[in-house]
């Protein structure tokens, strides 16, 4: 054992162990702002899947439809004028 290599990971598991065993649980305001974290991720996680992926999907989809291939390597392949393609990239969003 190379003890110069291996105490970096003995002092991140110590570190480590010691932060979980002095964390305040069963104190009323530690376990409220958890509860409140996690509340405010699953909130979050639901409004940005109705808000903006289904409509980023349904875009997507129809961008893939009404627009070929063709066009968009056109403007924006490794072909096209670097000028216009990135006047292209910037208006498309």
């Amino acid at each position: 054992m190379e003890w110069k290599k291996e105490y970096k990971y003995l002092l991140w598991m110590v570190g480590g162990f010691l932060a979980f065993f002095y964390l305040p649980v069963g104190w009323p305001r530690f376990d409220n702002a958890i509860v409140e974290g996690l509340q405010l991720t699953k909130w979050y996680a639901r409004e940005h899947v109705l808000l903006c992926l289904i409509p980023a999907f349904f875009i997507a989809g129809a961008i893939s439809v009404f627009v070929s291939q063709e066009s968009v390597l056109r403007y924006l392949g490794h072909k096209a004028n670097r000028v216009l393609a990135y006047g292209v990239a910037s208006v498309s969003g």
